[in-house]
């Protein structure tokens, strides 16, 4: 049974996002991918982490599985002043500046999440499994179908504001 046409749009629209990050982050160097705008504005590199950790966070929580960040030694690689779970929900502007890290790393952690998306995506083989309630901690409780939603919109507007950041960059120089 091939994949519903509800899991074929989830791809299509994460599959947007993964091939926008690239042309974000290329070329960067760590200090261009550290830089903000302004006090309270976020860098490129910690708004491509950001998106990143939410999409891993939320989608493991789905297929009820680890995090790629923990899996794969992402956590370590990265080696950041946070702690091991933070996905940057909820940080300061200062701990949010403090995240440096080199286009090859954001780029590989990135496209890693992406993979085991289209993993957890493919495993969704009735549209019924969009109705199972994922976090009841919600008034409603959070299905599957919200969450995935919910992340899609998140990304969506991260890698939008990376591409806004790097065009106030990409003017700077």
């Amino acid at each position: 049974m091939g994949a519903s046409r509800s899991v074929e749009l989830l791809v299509d629209a994460f599959g947007r996002v993964a091939q926008a990050v690239p042309g974000v982050i290329e070329g960067l160097g760590t200090a261009q991918l550290a830089w903000y705008p302004g006090p309270f504005a976020n860098s490129i590199g910690w708004l491509v982490w950001h998106m990143g950790r939410v999409q891993d966070d939320h989608l493991a929580g789905i297929a009820e599985s680890e995090q790629v960040w923990i899996g794969q030694g992402w956590a370590d690689r990265f080696a950041l002043p946070y702690d091991t779970l933070d996905i940057g929900y909820g940080q300061t502007p200062d701990q949010a500046h403090r995240l440096e890290a080199g286009a090859d790393l954001l780029g590989g952690y990135y496209a890693a999440v992406h993979e085991r998306t289209l993993e957890i995506l493919e495993g969704i083989t009735t549209d019924l499994e969009f109705d199972r309630i994922v976090d009841p901690n919600w008034d409603p409780p959070v299905t599957a179908a919200v969450r995935l939603v919910s992340v899609v919109n998140d990304v969506t507007q991260h890698v939008g504001q990376a591409a806004y950041v790097r065009g106030l960059l990409d003017a700077r120089m």
